[in-house]
């Protein structure tokens, strides 16, 4: 299985790891330590020594609750860390965005993925952006903006709906030129669904992988797995990667992750286990 990405074709016949870059004062666990280019740029830097395949920039919080970020805020703060990383030419960049105009200039400025974390809220205006170039493309599922979604996690069946969205949103992109192997399928974890049914999505996961795209999982320090444990954010490292492990289990390709030297080795351990390969 290949992930096509501007330049780059990721070889997905064992799981990778995305690397998380908020560049933000207000991120739900990072917030404020990426803030300043050169800072953004070292950990970026760090990250990809660590391990991290892919580095996902992010210059707007999508954490329950987060205010908007004026799109020339965003631009401002992501621009000077994707062209320095871009010019480095080894680890593909991706922007994590909800707005076709930022997508449109990160790619411009080098990244080759877009992460659209807008979910049933996504544009024509995106598409787009996607389908005017070779990017790959991220499609999260999430319902409303950081400010609504809480209210929104309604479900007949959390997997079926979601897997159904993404479904259709896939054969939306193919049908607007973007080729199969640019598309990757995220199914949203913490974006407008409750703990338990976080835990149920992760459960079964491997119902959105048999759609047939590659499938992200971005569990990385998220609330359900504080509600579980009772701990804060910068302390859910074992919970992360119980949940990485599980996902990979499960046929997850991608682990969209903060803590990228740990979580690469409880990758390869489970895909050794997972393919029987020998040491």
């Amino acid at each position: 299985m290949i992930f096509a990405a501007g330049g780059h074709s990721l070889d997905l016949t064992h799981p990778i790891v995305m690397g998380v870059l908020n560049v933000t004062p207000d991120s739900f666990s990072d917030g404020g330590l990426w803030l300043e280019p050169e800072a953004a740029i070292e950990h970026a830097r760090a990250m990809v020594a660590d391990g991290a395949s892919i580095v996902d920039v992010g210059g707007e919080s999508t954490r329950p609750g987060a205010e908007d970020v004026p799109e020339q805020e965003e631009l401002r703060r992501v621009l000077p860390v994707i062209e320095a990383l871009a010019a480095d030419p080894g680890v593909p960049v991706s922007i994590d965005t909800r707005k076709p105009a930022v997508a449109r200039r990160a790619l411009e400025a080098g990244a080759v993925i877009v992460n659209d974390t807008s979910g049933e809220e996504s544009t024509p205006a995106m598409s787009d952006v996607i389908a005017g170039s070779n990017a790959g493309a991220v499609l999260m599922h999430s319902r409303g903006t950081p400010a609504t979604m809480r209210t929104l996690n309604h479900y007949e069946d959390v997997a079926t709906d979601v897997g159904t969205f993404l479904a259709g949103w896939a054969r939306d992109l193919g049908a607007a030129g973007v080729a199969r192997e640019r598309i990757v399928l995220d199914p949203g974890f913490g974006f407008a669904k409750s703990p338990q049914q976080n835990l149920e999505l992760l459960d079964r996961l491997d119902e959105i992988v048999a759609l047939g795209y590659p499938v992200l999982a971005g569990t990385s320090r998220k609330s359900f797995i504080g509600a579980v444990l009772d701990l804060p954010e910068d302390d859910r490292v074992e919970g992360t990667a119980a949940t990485v492990a599980w996902a990979v289990a499960r046929g997850a390709k991608i682990l969209r992750v903060h803590d990228v030297r740990q979580m690469v080795r409880v990758v390869k351990m489970v895909d050794a286990i997972a393919s029987r390969a020998q040491p």
